[in-house]
C-alpha cells in the first residue's frame, strides 16, 4: 500500500482505542453496542521467531498466526466519541477510550472535508470557574430575623407567567366593598419557577421526549409540583394536542415555523389551553446562527409532524418577517394572543447578549400588556447540535446579562412586570437547586434547565469532548436518536421516574436554602442575601464583596 503522509492517524483522533487482547474473549459486544461504527473486528498478523538447538549448533524457526483482535476505526466519519459504551459491556475490561491531549481532529477534518465540524453539548472552553460558584448564601437570619423550620414551615414556592400590570395600571375598582374589573386584565398562571426548557421532537428521541412528559404530568397530578415543559421548535404529536396534558406544555415558534400548521389545525380540537406560547428569537448556545436538525434524524415521524421533506432542516437564525421588536410585538404577540383568545400568556426567548437589555426595555414600553414573559438564554447551555466554533465562539455568560435586565428595570420601577425566566449552564455543577437559588435573587422569576435533564437520563457526554455527537444521530444510549434499535435502549419509565425524583430532591434543597434566609416565597431579586468571594464578580453584579 502506497503510504500518504495526508491520511488521518491514530494519533490525530480525539480518542484513542486502548485495547488488550490477552483479555479479550471476543465475544463481539464492544463491536456490537458501538453505534459509531469506530470498532472492528479485525485480523492481526503475528510472526513468533525461536531458536532452536541441535547437533549442528542451532536454527531459527519462525511461526505466523493471524489473531482475530478489536481494531479502532481510522477516518473522518466512523471516529470514536469516547462514549465508553465499549467498556460499560466489556466483561474483562480490554477495551476503553482515552482521551488524546494532543489530537489534532478538527484541523484535519476541516482540511479533508471542506466543512465546518459539527457537534452536541455545550461549549468545551474551560477557561475559568463558573460565576455562580463564586456566589454564597451569605444573609442567614438569627436573632433579629428567625430563620424558618424547612420541615415544618410551608412554603410557596411559585412564580408568575404572564404579564403584571403596576398599581396604576390596574383595570379594576371598589364599588360598596366590591372589587370590580372594568376591562381585560393581562393572563397570568402560577407555576414552578424551573421550566424545561425547549428540545424538539427531532432533536431528542421520540422516547426521551415522552419520558419528560410523562415526568412533568406525574409531579404536577401526583407530587402537587407545577412545572412546565416546553415543546420545542417542530410541533407534537396530535394526540397530544388534543389530550388534558397539553397544559402543562409551552408552546414553541420559532424561525423556521415547522409544525405550526398541525398545532392551528388542532386549535379548535383542544381540551384545554397550552400553559404558554414562547416565541423563540434566540438561543444562548449559537446564537445568530439558527438550528440544525441533520437529515439522518429527520425521519418519517418528524417529518409528518413537521410537515417537511426528508432534507437537512436549518432554520432561519431569526424571523425573517421581523424588522424590530416593536414590529414583533404587534405581530406576533398580538395575533398569537389572538389565536388563543388571550387566555395563554405569550413570551419571547432571546440569546444573552450586549443588546438583551435594549430588547427588554422595549418589551417593558409594551403599550398592549401583551408580552408575558422574557426567556434568556445565556452561552453555557445547548442541547442540541451545531457549527463547533458557534458552540465555543459566541454567545454571552447568563448571570450578568441577567443582572442587567433586573437593574435595568428598578430603575423605571418595573421590576417584576414582565417576568425573567434565565438559563444556560443552570445545573451544571449538579445543584439544580443553588443556582436556581443564587438566579432568583439576582433578579429572575425563574429559571430554565435543559443539558440536566438528558444528565438525569443517563446522557456519557460531558464539556471535555466526551461523546458530544448529538447531531449525528448515532446517541448510545438512545436520548438524541431517531435510530429505533437505538432508541430501545432508552428504559421511558426508569427515565420519568429519575427526572421526577430528581425535581423533587430539588425542591426539598431550595427549602433548606429559603429557610435560613427567612423567606417563605421566592426571593425574586434579593440580592442582600448573596455574597462573592470574587471581588469582580461582587462589583460587577452589585452584591457585597467578602473575604
Amino acid at each position: 500500500m502506497k503510504f500518504n503522509v495526508n491520511t488521518i492517524s491514530q494519533d490525530a483522533l480525539p480518542w484513542i482505542i486502548e485495547y488488550d487482547s490477552s483479555k479479550c474473549m471476543l465475544c463481539g459486544k464492544c463491536c456490537a453496542v458501538c453505534s459509531f461504527q469506530a470498532i472492528k473486528v479485525d485480523v492481526q498478523k503475528r510472526k513468533k521467531i525461536q531458536a532452536i538447538s541441535n547437533e549442528n549448533g542451532f536454527s531459527i524457526d519462525s511461526d505466523q498466526k493471524a489473531i482475530p483482535v478489536i481494531k479502532q476505526v481510522i477516518d473522518e466519519k466512523h471516529f470514536c466519541r469516547g462514549c465508553g459504551m465499549c467498556t460499560k459491556v466489556c466483561p474483562n475490561g480490554a477495551i476503553k477510550a482515552r482521551r488524546n491531549k494532543t489530537e489534532i481532529f478538527g484541523t484535519r477534518y476541516r482540511a479533508k472535508t471542506a466543512q465546518s465540524v459539527k457537534r452536541g453539548g455545550r461549549n468545551n472552553l474551560h477557561c475559568e470557574k463558573r460565576t455562580l460558584d463564586k456566589i454564597k448564601v451569605g444573609r442567614i437570619s438569627q436573632m433579629t430575623d428567625p430563620s424558618l423550620d424547612a420541615l415544618r414551615h410551608t412554603f410557596d414556592i411559585r412564580t408568575n407567567l404572564g404579564r403584571i400590570l403596576s398599581p396604576d395600571k390596574l383595570n379594576f375598582s371598589v364599588c360598596e366593598n366590591e372589587l370590580k374589573i372594568n376591562g381585560n386584565m393581562p393572563v397570568n398562571t402560577s407555576i414552578y419557577p424551573v421550566i424545561i426548557s425547549d428540545m424538539s421532537i427531532g432533536a431528542l428521541s421520540p422516547r426521551m421526549w415522552e419520558a419528560i412528559a410523562i415526568a412533568v404530568a406525574y409531579l404536577n397530578e401526583v407530587k402537587g409540583i407545577p412545572i412546565r415543559m416546553c415543546t420545542g421548535e417542530g410541533g407534537i404529536p396530535d394526540r397530544l394536542l388534543k389530550s388534558r396534558y397539553l397544559k402543562y406544555m409551552i408552546l414553541q415558534i420559532a424561525s423556521g415555523h415547522f409544525g405550526w400548521n398541525r398545532i392551528v389545525n388542532a386549535l379548535e380540537y383542544m381540551k384545554e389551553d397550552p400553559a404558554g406560547i414562547l416565541i423563540k428569537i434566540g438561543q444562548g448556545a449559537k446564537p445568530g446562527d439558527g438550528g440544525l436538525l441533520m437529515a439522518q434524524k429527520n425521519v418519517r415521524l418528524i417529518q409528518e409532524i413537521r410537515g417537511v421533506p426528508h432534507a437537512d432542516l436549518l432554520s432561519p437564525p431569526n424571523h425573517q418577517g421581523l424588522y424590530s421588536i416593536e414590529e414583533s410585538v404587534q405581530k406576533m404577540f398580538l395575533s398569537m394572543n389572538c389565536a388563543f383568545k388571550f387566555r395563554v400568556p405569550v413570551a419571547i426567548k432571546v440569546a444573552a447578549s450586549s443588546t438583551s437589555v435594549s430588547v427588554y426595555n422595549n418589551l417593558l414600553r409594551d403599550p398592549y400588556n401583551i408580552v408575558g414573559g422574557f426567556f434568556i438564554d445565556g452561552m453555557e447551555g445547548a442541547t442540541g447540535a451545531a457549527h463547533e466554533i458557534s458552540l465555543n465562539h459566541t454567545g454571552h455568560p447568563i448571570v450578568s446579562k441577567l443582572r442587567d435586565c433586573y437593574l435595568s428595570a428598578v430603575k423605571q420601577g418595573r421590576q417584576g412586570q414582565i417576568p425573567i425566566f434565565a438559563g444556560g449552564g443552570i445545573g451544571m455543577n449538579g445543584n439544580l437547586a443553588a443556582d436556581t437559588f443564587k438566579m432568583l435573587c439576582l433578579g429572575a422569576n425563574g429559571v430554565i434547565i435543559g443539558k440536566l435533564i438528558l444528565q438525569i437520563a443517563g446522557c456519557v457526554g460531558n464539556d471535555y469532548g466526551k461523546c458530544n455527537a448529538c447531531n449525528t444521530g448515532c446517541c448510545p444510549v438512545g436520548i438524541t436518536t431517531q435510530n429505533p434499535k437505538l432508541t430501545q435502549r432508552l428504559d421511558i419509565d426508569t427515565v420519568a421516574q429519575n427526572i421526577a425524583n430528581y425535581i423533587i430532591a430539588s425542591d426539598i434543597e431550595l427549602k433548606k436554602l429559603l429557610a435560613p434566609v427567612g423567606n417563605s416565597s421566592l426571593p425574586i431579586g434579593r440580592s442582600d442575601a448573596l455574597i462573592s468571594v470574587d471581588k469582580n464578580v461582587a462589583d460587577r453584579l452589585n452584591i457585597q464583596y467578602a473575604c
